[in-house]
């Protein structure tokens, strides 16, 4: 079997990083739900300090988000190159070439709602 070609990498490293900021979303939000039930639920003698680790993984999480868009940015920047390189010389099939098509709008897209 031959190896995966460049644009194919490329395209499954991008689709990869805007999964993975869409699970820190997804993760996101579930702390801030979970800070507010333990902000109703404050007569439990230990809600100070799972209120405290909660909101220390939120901040942590949060500070994610900044490294993960200059990857993706710069994994965007790749196949945006990729893409080229594979027009000129007619690498790459359609399939590839569509598929790196709908994951560059989905990385615009995850950038722009970001700003």
């Amino acid at each position: 079997m031959a190896p995966p070609s460049k644009l194919k990498v490329a395209t499954s490293v991008l689709v990869r990083l805007v999964k993975e900021e869409a699970s820190y979303h997804k993760e996101m939000a579930q702390q801030e739900a979970r800070i507010k039930k333990t902000e109703a639920d404050i007569e439990d003698e230990n809600a100070e300090y799972q209120l405290k680790q909660e909101r220390q993984a939120l901040e942590e999480t949060k500070n994610v988000f900044p490294s993960i868009r200059a990857k993706i940015s710069q994994a965007l920047q790749n196949l945006e190159d990729q893409l080229e390189s594979s027009k000129e010389g007619g690498e790459g099939s359609e399939e590839e070439l569509t598929k790196a098509k709908e994951a560059i709008e989905a990385a615009n897209k995850t950038l722009a709602e970001a700003s």
